[in-house]
């Protein structure tokens, strides 16, 4: 079993953000790759002291939320899923004929998600391909739902992330996304805040011996849209029915949408 390797990709000639810099949308992927290619052997790891292990009970709303049926084949793709932490999920809840491809642009965390199916015996369920959420190497309507957990804050153009989401899902598919949002509750946002940009720097030095790829992935959350403006884009890209369910206090969101 091996990673897939798809043709690379051009960007346009334009500027977006990397945290709270602008940079050239072009150098934006590679630095993002750069990041994940830092942390991606702690990475789960990290994601355990940084959420105080709520992570875990956030992807299992979401893999619920996914209802993958054990009576009938079952095509999912988890973007951004590198490690593979959703897609055992969804594999395991599955009947015999679901399948997940788990793809992700950066290669390192791919091998990570490969070690750790192959120990945990799901590599003939779950398959990993190298991929851009921008350009995605899949046919029209070939997957019955589509996940992305704690990722799209990180492509570049989100508009044409959801566009591809959108393509490769079957009619009556169904698009799930679980992101950082805003905290909507008094006294918890300041504590939030607070935490985010002093603690996990500093978690991140302590684990994985670099403090800065943390600060980029805190700067992101801030950066990315509120759970209105992202159900927007999300109806924008063609999604029918869109909502979003907060958990935490509005530390995360899951959003959905259908293709009808």
């Amino acid at each position: 079993m091996t990673v897939s390797h798809p043709a690379g990709s051009q960007a346009d000639e334009a500027e977006t953000h990397f945290g709270f810099s602008t940079v050239p949308l072009g150098e934006k992927q590679s630095m993002v790759n750069d990041v994940f290619h830092k942390v991606a052997s702690k990475y789960d790891l990290m994601n355990d002291f940084m959420s105080a292990g709520l992570h875990r009970a956030w992807k299992d709303v979401l893999v619920g939320m996914v209802k993958p049926p054990k009576d009938r084949p079952f095509r999912h793709l988890d973007m951004a899923g590198g490690t593979g932490d959703v897609a055992f999920r969804i594999a395991k809840a599955g009947g015999h004929d679901t399948h997940v491809t788990v793809a992700d642009i950066n290669i390192g965390m791919l091998g990570v998600g490969l070690e750790r199916a192959e120990k945990r015996g799901l590599d003939h369920m779950v398959d990993f391909v190298e991929a851009n959420a921008e350009e995605l190497p899949f046919g029209d309507g070939y997957f019955d739902a589509y996940t992305i957990a704690f990722g799209i804050r990180n492509v570049p153009r989100t508009d044409k992330a959801l566009a591809e989401a959108y393509r490769v899902l079957k009619r009556g598919g169904r698009f799930l996304c679980l992101e950082f949002s805003m905290v909507d509750v008094p006294v918890l946002d300041r504590i939030y805040e607070t935490y985010s940009f002093t603690a996990i720097p500093a978690i991140g030095k302590v684990v994985t011996g670099d403090g800065a790829p943390y600060r980029y992935l805190v700067e992101s959350i801030r950066r990315f849209p509120n759970a209105e403006r992202f159900k927007a884009m999300v109806e924008e890209a063609g999604f029918r029915r869109a909502s979003f369910t907060r958990l935490t206090g509005g530390v995360v969101a899951i959003h959905s949408g259908w293709k009808l």
